[in-house]
C-alpha cells in the first residue's frame, strides 16, 4: 500500500476511535499566554548583555596545544613545540591527547615526540588514554604496539580500560581482536607478580577498621612502593574509598616514595562517591596546594560519575574550578551538565546560571547546545516568558531555534497542560520554516495523553500523518494512553490498523502489555492475533499469560489454537506441550488435559517426559 492510502487509513482510524467528534478545529490565541516572570533576571546579566555575541566557539587553549591543533605534523612543527618542554606534565599531555582523540595519527605523533624528544616518561594513565585512542580498526597496529610497549614496561593494562576497549572492538565487528585483547588481558594478569601484591594489601587494608596494627601488617610486608603499585591499590579499594584514603596517607608517611599527579588523580576517581564527598573535596584542596592538577581525562569521569548519581551541587563546583584551571572543559562537557541539571527533579536554575556564568567568563560565547540547555530548564520549571528571552538571545547570536529548541518548549508547556498553546507552537515552527519532526508530535501527543485527552490526541495524531510517519515510540504512547482509560479495544484496533496498513513495527513491549490487558477482558481471539503478529514482526513467544488464561478458564480448542500460534515451526517445543499439559493438571482440569493430550502430535505423546507428567506411558 502506497503512501497516500497509508495516510488516509490511519486518519480514517483516529476518527474512528475518538470517542467525541469534534465539528471544529479548538481556536488558540494570536498569541502563547504568558506566565509573569518570577525569576529575575538581574542577577544573572551575564547571561543576556550579549546576545550579539556571534555563534563562533573559541577554547583560547594555550600556545601549546593551539600550535598543534592548526599545524599538519612536520619536523617544523616540532622545532616550534621545543619550547614547551618544559610545559610537558602529565596534566598537558593528557589534555592535548584528549583534544586529539579523534586523530589518531596526530595522537600518535605527540605522544612519541613526548617520549623521544623531550624523556617525557608516560605512565599507566597516558598509556591507557593512547589505547582508547588507537582501538578501532584504522589503528590497530598502533594498538597493539602500545599495548605490548606497556607491558613491557610493567604497566598493567586496568579493568576499566579492558572492558572499554573490549566493548569498542564487539561494537565494531571485530571479533578476532576481542578474542586477542581476552588472552593478552588474562596473561597480563598472571604473569604481573605485582597484582597478586596490590591484592594482598587490598585485602590487609578492606579486613577491618584502620588502626595501628594495619600499619604495623602494612609496614611488615615490606612492599616496594610505585606509582603503578599505589594505584592498583587504590582500584582494588572503590568500593571502600574512605580506606583509599588512608592507604594514601600511609604510602607516603615514613617512607622515601612520595605521591605526585598521577597519584592524586587515581585517589580523587575513587573518593568521588556520595559517601566520601567531604573527603574527595578534602583530597582536592590538598591536591591544589601540592601544585597538583586534576587531569581532563579524570574530571570527565569524576563529573560523568556525579552527575549520574544526581550529585548536581558536586558536579557544577567542580565545573567552576577546572574553567578556572588551564585546563577548561569542553563546550560539550558544559552543554551535558546542564543537561543534567535540566533533567533533574526539582532543578535549581542557581546551578544553570553558575555554570553558563563561568563559561562566559573564560571568553566562550555561547553555542547553540548552550542555548538550549539553558531554554530546556527554564521550560521544564514553567518559565516561559524568560525561555522567550533566551531564544530571542538565541536568534540574535546567530543560532536558529530548531525542532530540539521548540520541542523542549512544547514539553514545558504540556507539563504545564497549557496544551492549547503547545499545539499553538507547531504553527509557530511552520511558520519559521522549521517543519515538526516525530519526537516533537511525540512530546506534544504525549502531553495530551498524560492529560487524559486522548480525543485530542488522536487529533493531533491525525494532523501528524499527514506530513509524519509514525514510529513505535509513538505507538506505545497511544496504546499506554488507551490502556489507562480502560479503553483497550481502541488500543487494539490502532495497534492492527498500523501493523497491517502503515507497516510500523511496535516495540515488544507494547505487544505484550495489549495481549495482557486483552486477556485480562476475556478477549482471547484478539490477543492470539496479536501473538500472530508478533510471530511476523521476529519477537519471541510469549507464552505465559496466554497458559495461565487457558488452564484456568479456557477449553482445549482453545488451547490447541494457541499452540499452532506459537512457532514458526510446524510444532512448537516439546517445552510449550508440557508447560500447558502441567497448567491444565494443577487447575485440576484433568479432562481437559487428557484430551489435549490426544490431539497432540505422537512425538509429544510417547514423549518420555509427557509419560512422566502422566504417569503412565502414553499411547496413540
Amino acid at each position: 500500500m502506497n503512501r497516500s492510502k497509508a495516510i488516509l487509513s490511519s486518519l480514517r482510524l483516529a476518527n474512528s476511535l475518538l470517542s467525541t467528534r469534534l465539528t471544529s478545529t479548538p481556536s488558540f490565541s494570536s498569541q502563547v499566554t504568558r506566565f509573569s516572570s518570577q525569576l529575575s533576571f538581574q542577577s544573572h546579566s551575564s547571561l543576556l548583555t550579549n546576545i550579539h555575541q556571534s555563534l563562533s566557539f573559541s577554547t583560547k587553549p594555550n600556545s601549546l596545544l593551539q600550535l598543534i591543533l592548526t599545524n599538519d605534523w612536520s619536523g617544523e612543527l616540532e622545532t616550534s613545540l621545543h619550547e614547551f618542554k618544559s610545559a610537558l606534565t602529565h596534566e598537558t599531555v593528557i589534555y592535548v591527547l584528549k583534544k586529539l582523540d579523534k586523530d589518531s595519527k596526530k595522537a600518535s605523533s605527540f605522544f612519541n615526540w613526548v617520549r623521544q624528544e623531550n624523556g617525557f616518561k608516560p605512565n599507566s594513565s597516558v598509556y591507557s588514554f593512547m589505547l582508547r585512542i588507537f582501538a578501532n580498526k584504522a589503528t590497530m597496529k598502533e594498538f597493539w604496539i602500545t599495548l605490548r610497549e606497556m607491558k613491557d614496561l610493567g604497566f598493567y593494562l586496568d579493568e576499566e580500560t579492558y572492558y572499554t576497549i573490549h566493548s569498542s572492538f564487539r561494537n565494531n565487528k571485530m571479533p578476532s581482536d576481542v578474542v586477542a585483547l581476552t588472552h593478552f588481558y588474562k596473561r597480563m594478569v598472571e604473569e604481573n607478580a605485582k597484582d597478586s601484591i596490590a591484592r594482598k594489601v587490598a585485602d590487609v587494608i578492606a579486613g577491618d577498621e584502620w588502626s595501628s596494627e594495619t600499619e604495623k601488617i602494612l609496614d611488615g610486608m615490606g612492599t616496594d612502593l610505585s606509582d603503578n603499585l599505589v594505584i592498583r591499590v587504590l582500584k582494588e579499594l572503590r568500593t571502600y574509598p574512605r580506606k583509599g584514603l588512608q592507604f594514601f596517607h600511609w604510602a607516603s608517611k615514613g617512607s622515601n616514595y612520595k605521591h605526585n599527579t598521577v597519584t592524586y588523580n587515581a585517589l580523587i576517581r575513587v573518593l568521588a562517591r556520595l559517601d566520601s564527598i567531604a573527603e574527595f573535596w578534602g583530597v582536592v584542596d590538598e591536591m591544589k596546594g601540592e601544585g597538583f592538577e586534576m587531569d581532563i581525562d579524570t574530571y570527565i569521569k569524576v563529573s560523568r560519575n556525579f552527575q549520574k548519581f544526581k550529585m548536581l551541587e558536586d558536579a557544577v563546583k567542580l565545573y567552576e574550578i577546572m574553567m578556572d584551571g588551564p585546563y577548561k572543559p569542553s563546550a560539550q562537557d558544559c552543554s551535558l551538565l546542564l543537561r543534567s541539571i535540566s533533567s533533574a527533579d526539582g532543578q535549581d536554575l542557581s546551578l544553570v546560571f553558575r555554570v553558563v556564568n563561568k563559561y562566559e567568563a573564560a571568553g566562550y560565547s555561547l553555542s547553540k547546545a548552550i542555548y538550549d540547555g539553558i531554554h530546556r530548564s527554564l521550560t521544564k520549571v514553567g518559565k516561559f516568558d524568560e525561555a522567550e528571552k533566551i531564544m530571542k538571545a538565541m536568534k540574535n547570536a546567530g543560532c536558529e531555534p530548531d525542532n530540539i529548541t521548540y520541542s523542549q518548549l512544547v514539553f514545558g508547556l504540556c507539563k504545564a497542560r497549557r496544551l492549547e498553546e503547545a499545539c499553538k507552537v507547531l504553527d509557530e515552527m511552520k511558520a519559521n520554516g522549521c517543519c515538526p519532526d516525530i519526537k516533537t508530535w511525540t512530546i506534544l501527543i504525549q502531553g495530551h495523553c498524560d492529560a487524559n485527552q486522548i480525543d485530542d490526541a488522536l487529533m493531533c495524531f491525525a494532523k501528524m500523518v499527514k506530513t509524519c510517519e509514525a514510529d513505535a515510540d509513538l505507538l506505545d504512547v497511544l496504546i499506554n494512553s488507551f490502556i489507562s482509560q480502560n479503553r483497550v479495544d481502541g488500543a487494539y484496533k490502532l495497534l492492527v490498523e498500523m501493523v497491517n496498513v502503515v507497516h510500523l513495527r511496535p516495540w515488544q513491549a507494547t505487544f505484550k502489555l495489549l495481549i495482557e490487558k486483552l486477556l485480562g477482558k476475556r478477549k482471547l481471539e484478539e490477543s492470539m492475533n496479536l501473538l500472530k503478529l508478533m510471530k511476523k514482526q521476529n519477537y519471541p513467544p510469549y507464552p505465559e499469560p496466554f497458559v495461565q488464561y487457558i488452564s484456568k478458564q479456557g477449553t482445549v480448542e482453545d488451547a490447541v489454537e494457541f499452540l499452532k500460534a506459537l512457532s514458526v515451526k510446524e510444532y512448537p517445543s516439546i517445552g510449550a506441550y508440557l508447560h500447558t499439559l502441567e497448567s491444565f493438571l494443577e487447575e485440576g482440569r484433568h479432562t481437559e488435559a487428557q484430551d489435549l493430550l490426544y490431539k497432540c502430535p505422537h512425538h509429544i505423546r510417547n514423549h518420555p517426559k509427557t509419560s512422566q507428567l502422566f504417569g503412565t506411558k502414553s499411547t496413540a
